[in-house]
């Protein structure tokens, strides 16, 4: 039987960040940096960071559900993101970079609320979690200059002071989930 394969669609600020990330996690087969949540068709880099079209920031990631679940996918995705932060992360503000999970189905939505209301209780964070879940209407990919980002130039001052923190984050905090 061959293996069925997952996608995940996540906004959680800069979409270089969650690629970077998400690219080195076991069971994850390709990600794509995109734009979705907008009302706009086939909408540019420059229109999304306007704030005009309604489209957050976000990366679609395959996965092969046999190697991590889209749980664990989401357990990442709330480690390398601040949920408690309406449209920002860090210095990245308006609602293209808001939080978001935008699922494919029924599980996803309620495996995403699940996901929420567990770190909600463990107290996780000190605010709110404000990431929105909502159905994927929609995922336009992004130009191909933001495909692969950080892998492509990780000397680059925001990869540098950004990206490579939140990369060395995850690589310490699930060090056994990684592909190396």
């Amino acid at each position: 039987m061959e293996n069925q394969r997952e996608v995940a669609t996540l906004g959680g600020g800069c979409f270089w960040c969650l690629e970077a990330v998400f690219d080195e996690l076991r069971g994850v087969e390709s990600v794509v940096s995109g734009y979705a949540g907008g009302h706009v068709p086939n909408p540019s880099y420059e229109a999304v960071c306007s704030g005009t079209t309604g489209h957050a920031e976000v990366v679609q990631v395959t996965f092969d559900p046999a190697q991590v679940s889209f749980r664990e996918i989401l357990e990442v995705f709330f480690t390398i993101h601040d949920p408690t932060t309406l449209n920002r992360q860090g210095a990245d503000v308006g609602t293209q970079y808001r939080s978001a999970v935008f699922y494919h189905d029924d599980a996803q939505r309620d495996t995403a609320r699940e996901v929420i209301r567990d770190l909600e209780a463990e107290g996780v964070w000190e605010n709110p979690i404000v990431t929105q879940v909502e159905p994927l209407a929609r995922f336009y990919p992004a130009e191909a200059y933001h495909q692969e980002y950080f892998a492509r130039n990780p000397r680059q001052g925001y990869c540098q002071v950004i990206i490579a923190p939140k990369v060395s984050k995850f690589r310490s905090k699930y060090l056994e989930k990684l592909k190396r």
